[in-house]
């Protein structure tokens, strides 16, 4: 029986010439491969030949490979044997489920795919996006409560808003990700500074429908590949900082737009990515307030903001591969002198103020900000070593 399971079967002949001719069936199910809806009933029905020498009543039916009960059979006539599923269930498979004849040996007679499932409903959550401008790929989900348990088609369309005529897009994907499992791309004849209008259909044996239609400029939905060329290095010996640097997608070098980036870093033992959105447009960036003898995870991303003139907001990139660089180790000593560990804390006190403002104002990239930083750091490094040194030697 497991064989009835992994295919649909259609129907079988008798290889006997004596018999019947070879295109002659043993035994045929009407209806043959019905397609219905979830809470349908079927009665079908099982004749074989006379020839066969078999009676009705000896026959047996299943379904997916498990015997259904006789209480549901009705006996027609000798050659004819029924049988009556009520409220159907939704097909386990795409394929349909296999409804079969056996004789009393349990061999088959005859087979008939049943497909249960539901029409279409508008598909939903259509977004589309442009790599680099030179291709569009949309991506949508099912709509109501997704699939329809039966084979459904769909096609993405698109036209110039104004004058085109109507297209279909033949590069499908279908992933089995829940939000937009399905998706297509447009690799070719696409026009810039032009409007398309593009919609989904939806159709099976049950029925179809189609999604809104939503209206683009290809100017406004370019994203790019991520910014490549990132580095992260030390900035001398000052022990919380980074610094980062990366270079502009270069598929987008001849267009006229405004880059805006984003920064993303995380300490090597975490999965928590911390980001920074005021980077702006310039192509490095200094991370201060990290941990001394740290290794940090950074990446970047690339928002093509008005590209050619374009209003809209771009679309983020992915994110660039991560980058690995550890900050310098603390150069304090541990020091047993009561006398200049108690310097140390006024030294702390006196500047922990100060310091909040700094950090919060050199969180972003402003160079003002991060010059006055570098200063202070230095100095409360000098200051701390010449103490040190103090306290050792009275030591």
């Amino acid at each position: 029986m497991r064989a009835v399971l992994d295919f649909c079967l259609v129907f079988f002949t008798l290889n006997s010439p004596g018999v019947l001719s070879l295109s002659t069936h043993v035994a045929i199910i009407y209806p043959q491969d019905p397609v219905l809806r979830i809470g349908s009933n079927l009665t079908a029905s099982c004749w074989i030949h006379p020839e066969l020498g078999v009676h009705a009543s000896s026959l047996f039916w299943t379904l997916n490979g498990q015997q259904l009960p006789s209480s549901i059979y009705r006996l027609l006539s000798p050659t004819n044997l029924s049988v009556t599923l009520a409220g159907l269930n939704a097909s386990r498979q795409t394929s349909g489920d296999n409804l079969v004849c056996h004789n009393h040996k349990g061999h088959i007679l005859a087979g008939s795919c049943i497909y249960v499932g539901m029409p279409p409903e508008k598909p939903v959550n259509l977004t589309c996006w442009s790599r680099n401008t030179k291709d569009l790929t949309c991506s949508w989900a099912p709509g109501g409560r997704g699939e329809t348990n039966i084979s459904t088609q769909y096609k993405l369309k698109y036209k110039l808003r104004w004058y085109g005529t109507e297209k279909q897009c033949d590069d499908y994907t279908h992933t089995h990700t829940r939000t937009q499992p399905y998706s297509c791309s447009i690799t070719q004849d696409l026009h810039l500074f032009t409007p398309y209008e593009i919609w989904v259909e939806a159709s099976n044996q049950l029925g179809r429908a189609a999604s809104d239609v939503i209206t683009l400029d290809i100017l406004d939905v370019v994203t790019t590949d991520p910014p490549s060329g990132v580095a992260v290095s030390r900035v001398g010996q000052l022990e919380d900082q980074l610094s980062v640097r990366w270079e502009a997608p270069p598929a987008l070098k001849d267009f006229l737009f405004q880059a805006k980036y984003q920064i993303r870093y995380r300490l090597e033992d975490s999965q928590d990515w911390k980001v920074m959105d005021d980077v702006g447009n310039q192509t490095s960036c200094r991370l201060a307030g990290l941990r001394p003898g740290t290794v940090y995870f950074v990446q970047v991303r690339c928002n093509p903001v008005g590209i050619y003139g374009s209003r809209k907001a771009g679309i983020w990139s992915e994110w660039s591969h991560p980058t690995a660089a550890s900050t310098p180790h603390s150069e304090r000593l541990m020091c047993d002198s009561k006398s200049s560990g108690d310097s140390n804390s006024t030294l702390r006190r006196e500047l922990k103020q100060f310091f909040g403002w700094v950090r919060k104002h050199a969180y972003g990239c402003s160079s003002m900000s991060m010059k006055l930083y570098d200063q202070w750091r230095v100095l409360m490094q000098k200051s701390h070593k010449a103490r040190n040194q103090v306290g050792s030697t009275r030591g």
